[in-house]
């Protein structure tokens, strides 16, 4: 019910202090935790989630442990397996409840379901751990395997909850209600936001803000040729000549006009390398607002012909762009069931297009049998592009939103709590009130095609925020404070 995965990391600390913009940071994060290591050494740390692959979590872990490691942490990974595919249903109403979507119907049906997965997945975790470790659980399906464990072994526990709402409602009330017994038993909490702590975590939790790894294949700089490379070996462009590399073994898929999949060359080229491009890249789910999005660009791509004093260059914009829907295979995500259905529903929506406007969306399925080379098209997509949206109908953090900041890209972002906590409006991107309102999302699309000058703007600050403030570094010298913390309060 729980397999060890070895957390791979192409880069160490000397890679990172070897780049002029991120040594100070480095350096910082190593004096700090010479001071911190002494109280965790002889620990173990676990960290465990419920997917190795696909969302933000799995990609924070690998480098998160592997730095921890080289900085003398003895830092393991732990993923929960669950044949059942019941669990992982109700854990996905539990995300969406907590979020304030759906049903708040909890019985005692769903709580059997739960107990059960946990007790086996507790015992799953017991065979590795042992008293004197800490086990950092992390998002809610392996919160009752954690809570389990901890009162049956003397081990620290801390809970890592990615997730939450900025406010109060009935379904999110359902979904602590549901959750609290099981938070109870951890000696602490992190959350994104002050906002997001319920009540029953109230003076148990701290604050620490997810970051990106600057040199991951999904953030590093990419020159030129292999920027070119890596969408022709993915199947996003056609090769221009010649190219260094072989094709991907597993190649990116696009919707076509007829609702079937192809390699997404195979009809009219994208226009990734000279057309303007708006791209979402994100889970398939419906809080990402994918839909809404598409209506927005729709209506901005039907419009165009009735406005007569628009500037030439602004004209040719709104002529030219397109807009790229991307995300993950939906199979390939084992905790989230409900992928294949939102991406049904928004295919049914591109089938029923003009076909002028099927040419303009560009709906895209990156495979995912390649850790590596999903990075890197998704790395590709966002340099690519002139905007990255991020139309989340609620978002605790986003961490696709930080990816675009760290690029320079024009970030179009809603006004969804974990947004607000990374982008300052009209100064790192541009923030929607309402981002299922087609209009508001037109308005902004219109307004960031019209002016590049703002865009390259927005990029410089926003690139500059995420080097201040989300990047691994910050995020690891939190991570050795709040364990080293834990530790001493639980063994004084």
């Amino acid at each position: 019910m729980a397999h060890l995965v070895e957390p791979r990391h192409h880069v160490s600390l000397g890679d990172y202090e070897g780049i002029a913009s991120l040594n100070t940071a480095v350096r910082e994060m190593r004096q700090e935790a010479e001071s911190l290591l002494p109280s965790l050494k002889g620990r173990r740390v676990w960290m465990v989630n419920s997917t190795s692959r696909g969302g933000g979590v799995a990609e924070v872990l690998p480098p998160l442990l592997a730095l921890l490691r080289e900085l003398g942490v003895e830092a393991n990974w732990l993923v929960m397996d669950s044949e059942n595919p019941a669990f992982f249903q109700l854990t996905k109403r539990l995300h969406n409840l907590i979020h304030g979507e759906g049903d708040p119907d909890l019985g005692n049906e769903e709580r059997r379901l739960y107990e059960e997965v946990s007790r086996q997945t507790c015992e799953a975790i017991l065979h590795h751990a042992a008293p004197g470790d800490v086990l950092v659980i992390h998002d809610p399906q392996p919160l009752g395997a954690g809570a389990l464990a901890s009162r049956k072994s003397d081990i620290a526990t801390i809970w890592r909850c990615h997730i939450g709402l900025d406010r109060e409602t009935p379904k999110t009330r359902a979904a602590w209600a549901f959750l609290e017994d099981f938070t109870k038993a951890y000696d602490h909490a992190v959350f994104t936001a002050p906002e997001y702590i319920p009540g029953c975590l109230a003076g148990r939790a701290s604050i620490i803000h997810p970051a990106i790894d600057p040199l991951s294949h999904k953030n590093r700089d990419l020159s030129v040729h292999k920027l070119v490379g890596i969408l022709a070996n993915g199947a996003l462009i056609r090769p221009p000549g010649p190219v260094l590399t072989p094709p991907f073994s597993d190649q990116a898929q696009r919707l076509q006009r007829d609702g079937s999949w192809a390699p997404a060359t195979e009809a009219e080229d994208i226009g990734l390398l000279h057309r303007p491009i708006v791209t979402q890249v994100s889970r398939w789910d419906r809080l990402k607002g994918f839909r809404p999005l598409m209506e927005g660009f729709v209506a901005l791509k039907r419009g165009q012909a009735n406005r007569a004093n628009l500037e030439e260059r602004h004209r040719r914009s709104l002529q030219l762009s397109r807009l790229v829907l991307a995300g993950p295979h939906p199979a390939s995500i084992q905790d989230d069931p409900e992928g294949k259905a939102v991406l049904t529903e928004l295919a049914r929506a591109y089938v029923g297009l003009e076909p002028e406007l099927q040419a303009d969306v560009a709906i895209v399925v990156l495979p995912m049998r390649s850790k590596k080379h999903n990075a890197l098209l998704v790395n590709a997509l966002q340099r690519c592009s002139d905007i990255v949206a991020q139309n989340s109908v609620q978002e605790s953090f986003g961490l696709t939103a930080t990816e675009a900041m760290w690029k320079r890209a024009a970030v179009l972002g809603s006004h969804a709590a974990g947004l607000r906590q990374q982008i300052r409006p009209g100064l790192d991107g541009y923030l929607l009130a309402d981002p299922e309102d087609h209009r508001q999302i037109t308005a902004g699309l219109d307004d960031l095609l019209r002016d590049p000058w703002k865009r390259e703007m927005l990029g410089r600050s926003a690139q500059q925020r995420v080097h201040d403030n989300f990047l691994i570094f910050t995020q690891l010298r939190r991570w050795l404070v709040l364990m080293t913390d834990t530790v001493k309060t639980r063994w004084p």
